[in-house]
């Protein structure tokens, strides 16, 4: 169980919270990972995840999937629906979203191996579905290369991939 002094350190939840009208990489937060010594996969969908078209400031709908392998730290999960729905106002093309979400949470959490896909909604007749991928050290290194190699831009990765 986790100690009073751990939850305090926690910026958002159990607290009552203001969206951001804006990218907010601040609204991330993390806690200890009680089992470094072990790898396991942590995944975060995002269903609902808009942004603004920077050139229209039209809205571009997409799931968003975070998978990653821990090291010393996991991301809280109300700070990252947070930080998720600060892109709403946020206009940027939809492969500067995902290597921006991508680069964030790389920062907060130096994970063993990290990738973010986001699939995004037809908008005149074509869809972008940018994925983003990397490991540290060459176990992980290797792993996101062979990730990498094995998706064919069609697939939601990690369902159909080991």
């Amino acid at each position: 169980m986790r100690t009073a002094e751990e939850l305090a350190r926690l910026k958002t939840l159990g607290r009552k919270t203001k969206v951001e009208q804006d990218y907010g990489p601040s609204l991330l937060d993390a806690f200890g990972n009680r089992h470094a010594g072990r790898d396991y996969w942590v995944t975060f969908t995002c269903p609902e995840f808009t942004t603004l078209c920077p050139k229209t400031g039209q809205p571009d709908f997409a799931t968003i999937t975070v998978r990653y392998i821990p090291d010393k730290l996991l991301v809280e999960s109300k700070s990252l629906k947070l930080y998720l729905f600060s892109f709403r106002s946020h206009g940027d093309f939809h492969e500067d979203v995902v290597n921006t979400i991508y680069d964030d949470l790389v920062e907060l959490l130096h994970p063993k191996y990290m990738e973010v896909f986001g699939r995004f909604a037809p908008r005149g007749g074509i869809s972008i579905d940018p994925f983003v991928n990397g490991g540290k050290g060459v176990k992980y290194r290797r792993l996101a290369e062979q990730r990498f190699a094995s998706w064919n831009g069609v697939r939601t990765p990690g369902r159909e991939m080991g």
